[in-house]
């Protein structure tokens, strides 16, 4: 019993993502030694990417350095070097997603959120920096980018990800395409029947409590806030 117990438990942890990896009094969100604490939970990581002026991609929320090193500076206007040199002067390197892949070991669920929208040739670069780490999946809002990736590679792992006001009308119809394998969703979708019963992996965000954490775990796949 105790064995059956210990897979199920592995079983249920493995469906539920830690939004930009553990956070607190010892962690800032997006850094690596954040990302790898989370792999030691047994946790798999969801992370948004930008990319840099000198094409490199980076783990990192926002769009410029203001929220975090008050510098307001774009991502896209900078290289990396500059990035790196900034950021670690405030002792939080953001770091490149090779570096995030590489700690992953291919052991660990990537959902890599693409935030700007990609030309195609930084797509192509994505998914050969990516090639060797089959438990990447890439999510994004702007849904041009999964179509264009499903152009590029037919069998590339993908989520379309929504947030309120979208119909649930349209939900539904975008996850007719069989060439889509997940949905992102606002957990304000959760108590929709007609969301609950379609037939395709669903992740919820914004868990951002405990209460709301043990509430909806054992039924739902979850992105959550470090708890």
């Amino acid at each position: 019993m105790e064995i059956k117990f210990v897979h199920l438990l592995k079983w249920i942890i493995s469906m539920h993502l830690i939004h930009r990896g553990i956070v607190n009094k010892k962690y800032t969100e997006n850094l690596l030694k954040s990302f790898n604490k989370s792999f030691e939970k047994g946790y798999g990581i969801e992370t948004d990417i930008h990319v840099t002026k000198d094409n490199q991609f980076i783990c990192f929320h926002d769009f410029t350095l203001q929220r975090t090193f008050k510098k307001n500076l774009s991502i896209k206007n900078l290289n990396y070097s500059k990035i790196e040199e900034i950021s670690t002067k405030f002792n939080k390197p953001i770091p490149l997603l090779k570096d995030l892949l590489k700690s992953s070991k291919n052991k660990y669920s990537l959902h890599i959120e693409i935030k700007p929208t990609f030309t195609k040739s930084l797509l192509k670069k994505l998914l050969k920096e990516t090639s060797k780490f089959k438990r990447c999946v890439f999510i994004s809002f702007k849904h041009k980018n999964i179509y264009n990736l499903l152009k590029i590679k037919k069998d590339t792992k993908v989520g379309l990800s929504f947030s309120p006001p979208v119909s649930i009308k349209k939900i539904i119809k975008k996850s007719n395409n069989k060439n889509i394998n997940c949905l992102i969703l606002d957990k304000s979708y959760l108590k929709n029947k007609n969301i609950q019963n379609l037939k395709i992996e669903k992740y919820y965000y914004t868990i951002k409590t405990k209460q709301e954490f043990k509430r909806y775990n054992r039924n739902n796949n979850l992105i959550f806030e470090n708890l």
